[in-house]
């Protein structure tokens, strides 16, 4: 069963602290060269985000599509965008991306419930 949405964001926190303090000058630099990937530019954070999860949807790394989404969401990136940016995913991945698929659609229903009680 996966964690919900609290559990996994507090999980990442925890272990980036630690793999950032752990004294290595390496996994500091490409932490900080992935976080730099994703200000805005010439393209927006929005449209970066949706690049990333179509990225990680294709790689299959569930940890990422999950980043990814909450993000999305958190720019506002809209159910129909979401939905738009992985069927680019599918299209490119193949139908190994489904489990994948399935997975994103359960997060995205948590995050967006989530967003939704923020907001009310």
């Amino acid at each position: 069963m996966r964690k919900d949405s609290a559990e996994t964001r507090r999980y990442r926190l925890d272990m980036n602290e630690k793999i950032l303090n752990c004294g290595s000058l390496e996994f500091q630099r490409f932490f900080a060269l992935d976080s730099g990937a994703y200000r805005p530019g010439a393209l927006d954070v929005k449209s970066k985000e949706m690049m990333g999860l179509v990225a990680s949807m294709v790689l299959r790394c569930n940890d990422c599509i999950f980043y990814h989404l909450d993000r999305c969401v958190s720019e506002g990136v809209s159910r129909e965008e979401l939905h738009e940016a992985m069927n680019i995913a599918l299209i490119v991945g193949g139908s190994i991306v489904i489990p994948h698929l399935r997975y994103a659609f359960d997060v995205l229903d948590e995050l967006f419930a989530e967003k939704e009680a923020v907001e009310d």
